[in-house]
């Protein structure tokens, strides 16, 4: 199929004029001259299909449950509002449930349905977590990092785990953030450190932090922290769920601010709830609730999000984030974490045709999947 009459979001993170076309699955021709028989976009703005590396589940199913059925209703969920990759992300868990798990997503991504979002990788958060800062994290399968442990689950999956978390305050961590930086992306989590903690684990190899300001001190000028460490650190990106219930609009400008669009991800950080009127949920075996799109445990404790990564970067845009910056950090940013960038992540000749026609305001029209319209 051939496309003109486009403002395509290009891999110069600008939106540019011209056309492109799709052949087997793959883009070619992008800003090339238009084909005689050219579908008229009509000015309609086209971006990459959004990536999400940080969600836990949606329409009732949670990754962490080990459910080939859930991880394949979750993934047409995400199909169906533009998020066309991710990585399913579990929960601090004991080890033979993870393992369980992560068994789903390799199934499905060896299967790739057509009509669903594609697996890049999993996102293991916990279960190596300060049990001050868990959040809603079940602090009963806290561990120390356990590199071992870490590698076998990883070898089990076929080297599946693109990103795993880590405080690096605990016993060993350095030592783990040494190693495993060699097999995938580490992110600095749900972690009590202290500036100078934070900076021994960048240098070791932790080039990520997950869910920015949730899950760790704040910033203060006598005690900076890891958000001072991670900033001033040019290699690492920072996750950031901009819901607008996380983090205060302000505090979303002010962390594309310091770190700057090449270096943010959008992230959902959706539970199981995302898609689903309130009520009772279950979270790693704890009980939590969704009331007025906020997911909190019995406690009060916010827990993760009830949105998906889309919304998330039409809020960011809301809130004062330039569209440019926001696409970014929702498409090339987050393939790049999970080191899939060669295949998706922009338009770009060769690459996987996963995009989302839109207007102006980049509200979805038409989703693409491998150059089919869903």
């Amino acid at each position: 199929m051939h496309y003109k009459n486009a403002m395509i979001y290009t891999s110069r993170f600008r939106f540019e004029p011209g056309a492109f076309s799709v052949e087997n699955g793959r883009f070619s021709n992008v800003l090339g001259e238009a084909a005689p028989d050219a579908i008229d976009l009509e000015g309609a703005y086209v971006i990459p299909g959004l990536i999400d590396i940080h969600t836990h589940g949606n329409s009732g199913f949670d990754f962490s449950d080990g459910s080939d059925e859930g991880m394949y209703v979750m993934a047409q969920y995400l199909a169906s509002v533009g998020v066309t990759s991710f990585a399913p992300t579990s929960l601090t868990l004991p080890y033979d449930q993870l393992a369980a798990a992560y068994d789903t997503a390799l199934r499905l991504r060896e299967k790739a349905p057509a009509d669903a979002a594609a697996i890049r990788g999993i996102h293991m958060e916990g279960p190596f977590f300060s049990a001050k800062k868990k959040g809603a994290q079940n602090g009963e399968y806290l561990r120390n990092p356990d590199y071992e442990a870490f590698h076998g689950l990883n070898t089990r999956c076929g080297n599946l785990i693109k990103i795993v978390d880590v405080a690096p305050e605990l016993p060993g961590a350095v030592e783990f953030i040494s190693k495993a930086s060699k097999d995938c992306t580490v992110s600095l989590a749900h972690t009590d450190t202290d500036y100078e903690a934070a900076i021994r684990a960048i240098d070791a190899g932790a080039t990520h932090i997950t869910h920015l300001y949730n899950g760790m001190n704040p910033f203060h000028h006598r005690s900076p922290g890891l958000i001072a460490a991670g900033a001033e650190s040019e290699q690492v990106s920072a996750e950031l769920i901009s819901d607008g219930l996380h983090s205060h609009p302000a505090a979303v400008r002010f962390a594309f601010h310091v770190f700057g669009g090449a270096r943010m991800v959008l992230i959902s950080d959706s539970l199981r709830c995302c898609g689903m009127p309130d009520g009772e949920l279950e979270l790693g075996g704890q009980k939590a609730y969704l009331s007025g799109g906020v997911a909190r445990l019995a406690d009060g404790t916010i827990a993760g999000s009830a949105t998906n990564v889309y919304e998330c970067m039409l809020r960011a845009i809301s809130f004062g984030v330039s569209r440019e910056d926001a696409v970014r950090a929702a498409t090339w940013n987050p393939a790049r974490q999970l080191g899939c960038l060669k295949d998706v992540g922009s338009i770009e000749n060769g690459k996987q045709a996963d995009f989302i026609v839109c207007d102006a305001n980049l509200n979805r029209k038409e989703v693409y999947l491998r150059g089919k319209r869903l």
